[in-house]
C-alpha cells in the first residue's frame, strides 16, 4: 500500500511538472521577446531560470490550483474564472523575479509582469486543461486532489 502511494505521489509531482514546463516554456517565450521585448540571450537565460524553477514549483503549483478549483461551482464561467485566478496569483510573482534576474528592468519588467499577469488570465483555463490532459496521460485523475473537500489532507 505504501508503494502504490508513493509511486501515485510520484506521478503527481511528475505529471505537474512537466504540465508546467512544457506549457510555459512555449509561452514565456513569446511573453520575453514579442512583450517584453528581452533579447534572445535573455530570453534564453529566463528560459532556463524558469525551467530550474518549474521543477521544484510544478507539484505546489498543481496543489494550489486543484484547492482553487474547488470553490468553482462546475460551471464552464467558473472554471475558467477560478483557474485564471490560481494561475495569476501563483505564477505572476514567480515569473517577475526571473524576468528581473535575467535582465529585464524598468519598463521592460513592468511590461513583462503586465503582460504576464494578461497572459496568466487568458491562458487560465487552456493551462487548466492542458494540465488535466497531462494527468490523464499519467494515469491520474485529471481533476488533482480536491484539498477543500479533505479536511485530512
Amino acid at each position: 500500500m505504501a508503494d502504490n502511494k508513493r509511486s501515485g505521489s510520484v506521478r503527481k509531482h511528475a505529471a505537474d511538472t512537466v504540465a508546467l514546463i512544457l506549457f510555459f516554456t512555449a509561452t514565456g517565450i513569446i511573453n520575453e521577446r514579442l512583450i517584453a521585448g528581452m533579447t534572445w540571450e535573455q530570453v534564453l537565460h529566463a528560459r532556463l531560470i524558469g525551467g530550474a524553477l518549474m521543477v521544484p514549483v510544478g507539484r505546489p503549483y498543481g496543489i494550489w490550483r486543484d484547492w482553487m478549483m474547488g470553490h468553482s461551482n462546475g460551471s464552464h464561467v467558473s472554471h475558467v474564472l477560478w483557474d485564471s485566478l490560481a494561475l495569476m496569483t501563483f505564477q505572476v510573482p514567480i515569473y517577475a523575479a526571473i524576468i528581473a534576474f535575467s535582465g529585464a528592468s524598468g519598463e521592460g519588467l513592468v511590461r513583462g509582469v503586465l503582460g504576464a499577469g494578461v497572459m496568466m488570465v487568458v491562458l487560465g483555463r487552456p493551462y487548466g486543461a492542458f494540465l488535466q490532459w497531462m494527468r490523464r496521460l499519467f494515469g491520474l485523475s485529471a481533476e488533482g486532489d480536491r484539498l477543500r473537500d479533505d479536511p485530512n489532507r
